[in-house]
């Protein structure tokens, strides 16, 4: 399992576009995890042409809350097919699209 972990600063500072992040995480068979809501666009970025989508929408993004975040979606990921599916992540929950 690899990942691609978005970096999240507007283009013009550092990075490219998100559709680039699509189209390497599609070619390179990388999960995405990320706090950009616009991932979550399912038109835009269909979960079946992806190896997953985790898309972090939390109340606050400083590191260590992030870092607790990913580790209770990372003991989950064992149980749970993330494979051309969409996991919407908050402080409470994750949701599940296809």
């Amino acid at each position: 399992m690899k990942f691609k972990v978005d970096e999240n600063l507007p283009v013009d500072i550092a990075g490219i576009y998100d559709i680039s992040i699509s189209k390497i995480c599609q070619n390179e068979q990388r999960i995405l995890l990320t706090l950009d809501l616009g991932f979550s666009d399912i038109r835009t970025y269909p979960p079946s042409e992806h190896e997953g989508i985790i898309v972090l929408r939390l109340n606050r993004q400083d590191k260590i809350h992030v870092m607790d975040i990913a580790r209770r979606v990372l003991s989950v990921l064992p149980q749970e097919e993330i494979k051309g599916k969409l996991w919407i992540v908050d402080e409470k929950r994750i949701r599940i699209r296809q």
